[in-house]
């Protein structure tokens, strides 16, 4: 190359600022969580169900968590709140504490599903408890009533 010709590819961006930051953002979701306490920590998975899969038993996270369906369809129910279906793109949270995580099941029968979580860990707590049977009948007023 003659040194009269101009760059091109990679090298030819050098020295030159990128406006592209400027719209390469887009805001899935905007939460205000509680209260992280000193001494949490963060742990981010991702979560594949095969197709139809009810997913994780009724549960609770003592801290917030925060997810992004990757592929798929998921079913959420959070404990107050109505059964809803998260496709590919959408994103969920939930508060932790003492509110239970009913559903997280794959909505769809022939695909599977994959999501991102990024969840608070308490300190001295587990990531996930399961609930047991006799909580979910003592606490059953508080759950959204079921579609029919």
């Amino acid at each position: 190359m003659a040194n009269d010709e101009p760059a091109t590819g990679p090298s030819a961006n050098r020295g030159r600022r990128s406006e592209a930051w400027k719209s390469a953002l887009t805001v899935i979701q905007e939460a205000k969580p509680p209260v992280v306490p000193e001494g949490a920590h963060a742990m981010t998975v991702v979560v594949e169900f095969p197709p139809g899969d009810p997913g994780t038993p009724p549960h609770r996270h003592f801290g917030p968590a925060f997810g992004y369906v990757l592929e798929g369809e998921m079913l959420f129910e959070l404990e107050g709140e109505p059964e809803r279906v998260i496709r590919a793109g959408e994103a969920f949270w939930e508060p932790g504490g003492d509110v239970i995580h009913y559903q997280d099941g794959n909505h769809r029968s022939d695909v599977p599903v994959r999501f991102l979580a990024t969840m608070m860990c308490l300190p001295d707590k587990p990531m996930l408890v399961l609930v047991d049977e006799d909580e979910l009948e003592q606490r059953k007023h508080l759950r959204a009533p079921r579609p029919s």
